[in-house]
């Protein structure tokens, strides 16, 4: 199966490229941005070796559904979708932290607090929790936006201090990623899904704040099945999720954290199948909709022919 592990473009009038752990970004005459979610895939801040078979569509469609049921909270930088593996928007410029907002203990938060420790990016928790219970209110526990390497957990008292972000700009992003979080939970529980935690980017142009980049994708966020999730948390049980915490998990099992002198396992083609199969997995389960799997054949093509003519009709307005 082929999967699009990176591209190489020359679009019309495009004046920078970027690329990213997973996305490849093309910024146009200096006004637009081309963000082409490609099937990479990342784990502990590590591009892992092995692309998954319609990863990107999954991100990029998932996004795309969100963003646009979100538009009434907070304006977001979407212009068109003209590719199921591609949104164009305009060019914000980013605030140098991720909003992450946790409604459960799980995942980094929990391997804090089992580690013994009782305050994540300056919020405290209470004693007596288990992997995995809810928590008496959501809490933002933001991180800085690393350009290269492992983003590092910060409180909002030190991204004030260091100027970060200002006090009034910073207040309207907890408002922001609260009210999306909420929004995110509805949407999640018509589903049947339980929204454990979620990270949002935001970025300005001028002085507007806009929500950037994708929201309540399996890289972006982790979901439980509400059905049965109280039994298993009273019996001590795993929860069922669906998330990129198996994958995360695997590599563990496997010896790979990110951390130095440490190798990524072996990505067998079974490996690889079953990543992909969870994916749309998460697609169909969050979304109620069929995942339509693309033609693997002349994606590339593809991607360049829809953009161009998106493009054409952008830049002659």
């Amino acid at each position: 199966m082929t999967a699009i592990k990176e591209t190489n473009f020359s679009f019309p009038k495009q004046t920078s490229f970027y690329k990213g752990k997973v996305r490849d970004v093309y910024t146009i005459d200096n006004q637009f941005m081309t963000m082409v979610v490609t099937d990479r895939i990342s784990a502990f801040d590590v591009v892992l070796p092995e692309a998954i078979p319609f990863k990107g569509q999954v991100l990029n469609q998932i996004a795309a559904k969100f963003l646009n049921a979100t538009r009434d909270i907070v304006p977001n930088w979407v212009i068109d979708v003209p590719d199921e593996m591609v949104t164009i928007g305009r060019i914000c410029e980013p605030f140098k932290v991720e909003m992450v907002v946790r409604g459960y203990l799980a995942g980094h938060a929990w391997r804090e607090y089992s580690a013994g420790r009782r305050s994540v990016c300056g919020v405290e928790l209470p004693e007596g929790l288990k992997e995995n219970d809810k928590l008496p209110e959501p809490i933002i526990t933001p991180t800085t936006k690393a350009a290269v390497g492992h983003d590092e957990d910060i409180s909002k008292a030190d991204i004030l201090s260091k100027g970060i972000v200002s006090l009034e700009d910073y207040e309207q992003l907890e408002k922001y990623t609260l009210a999306l979080y909420a929004r995110g939970t509805e949407m999640a529980a018509e589903r049947g899904l339980i929204l454990v935690d979620t990270k949002y980017e935001f970025g300005k142009v001028g002085e507007e704040i806009f929500l950037i980049d994708e929201i309540h994708t399996p890289d972006s966020s982790r979901y439980f099945y509400a059905e049965g999730y109280a039994e298993r948390q009273a019996n001590h049980e795993a929860q069922k999720q669906l998330s990129k915490e198996f994958v995360r998990k695997w590599l563990i099992e496997n010896g790979f954290q990110g951390k130095d002198g440490q190798s990524v396992p072996l990505m067998t083609e079974e490996i690889i199948l079953s990543i992909s199969d969870r994916y749309i997995e998460l697609y169909e389960q969050i979304t109620g909709d069929k995942f339509v799997k693309n033609e693997l054949t002349n994606v590339v093509e593809r991607i360049e022919k829809n953009v161009n003519n998106a493009l054409e009709r952008l830049l002659a307005k």
